[in-house]
């Protein structure tokens, strides 16, 4: 198992926590290559109204995505655990190339093979523009803030 994803299923709070934080701090990389190798070669996405399948196609979309969203900052948080699967709801906060900032509120919904890799995602997001004061997500979550939940607005 040389490409296993540790913590691996079936997962207990601590496990997905840190399953859930370890996908926060790759995703705020912002490095494709980097977050895809969190997914199975055949893993299968729902994001918004895209569909993807295979590590291929999520590079290429992270690609594009972050193409588009400058300073993306993440926040997840776990929200349910089941065996091999962990529920997520996350906020971001980003800014787009007029300089409009957004705030994208989301849930996934995440299931993993026994090597801790995932081979399903789907997720649900929500943009709302607002101002740059009301910004509150900056660069990766400061260790002092890890394991905390974060308001909701």
């Amino acid at each position: 198992m040389s490409d296993a994803r540790p913590p691996l299923p079936p997962f207990t709070r601590e496990t997905a926590a840190r399953k859930v934080q370890a996908a926060e701090d790759a995703w705020n990389t912002r490095d494709p290559h980097k977050v895809a190798l969190a997914y199975s070669e055949d893993s299968v996405w729902r994001n918004r109204d895209t569909f993807l399948t295979g590590r291929a196609a999520i590079v290429e979309f992270l690609t594009a995505k972050w193409a588009g969203e400058h300073e993306y900052a993440l926040r997840k948080d776990l929200w349910a655990h089941d065996g091999r699967r962990i529920a997520v709801r996350f906020q971001y906060e980003s800014r787009d190339a007029t300089g409009q900032c957004w705030r994208s509120y989301g849930n996934e919904l995440w299931e993993f093979d026994e090597r801790g890799l995932m081979t399903r995602r789907e997720a649900s997001i929500d943009d709302v523009p607002i101002e740059e004061a009301d910004r509150r997500i900056h660069g990766p979550r400061p260790e002092a803030e890890r394991g905390l939940s974060f308001p909701l607005q």
